[in-house]
């Protein structure tokens, strides 16, 4: 009786398809100054980029959301709650920051690509801190507080 093989097409049925489902999303605390760690967007940037490490989490659904600060040459931050998805290299904004330490949640949260060059903090995030090829991946926010303070993960801050 001769050995039949599956064709690859086959192959495939046989594997249930999960589609990927978003945790709900619970805002932070609003960042304190304690907690930001700052992280280098371009090689020349007057503008600071920090990151508020009790905000960092990782999400069952594979989601790493963080409270990110930018502050401007002349001192104005710009506050926000994100979402960065390494599977997909895709972003997502939950929420804006208000003078009063409160925050308002996003009109548009829908989940973007990540795309621009090396003065973009999504693009640097992405590739050099969270989501670097040939790096391990980020299971936890203790991993992503370490990829921010030791300015990228090993693989993607070799020379």
């Amino acid at each position: 009786m001769p050995f039949s093989q599956p064709s690859a097409d086959s192959f495939d049925e046989d594997y249930e398809v999960k589609s990927w489902a978003e945790i709900e999303v619970q805002l932070p605390a609003f960042p304190e100054k304690s907690n930001l760690i700052p992280f280098r967007v371009g090689a020349i940037t007057d503008y600071q980029y920090l990151i508020d490490g009790k905000s960092l989490s990782v999400g069952s659904d594979g989601v790493l959301r963080f409270a990110l600060v930018v502050i401007s040459p002349s001192g104005a931050q710009n506050i926000s709650f994100e979402g960065l998805r390494c599977a997909t290299a895709e972003r997502r904004f939950y929420a804006s920051g208000r003078s009063d330490k409160t925050w308002s949640k996003a009109r548009s949260n829908k989940w973007v690509g990540i795309q621009g060059g090396s003065n973009n903090q999504y693009v640097e995030l992405y590739k050099n801190y969270f989501c670097s090829v040939g790096a391990l991946e980020i299971m936890n926010a203790d991993d992503a507080r370490r990829a921010l303070r030791y300015g990228g993960q090993p693989a993607a801050t070799r020379p």
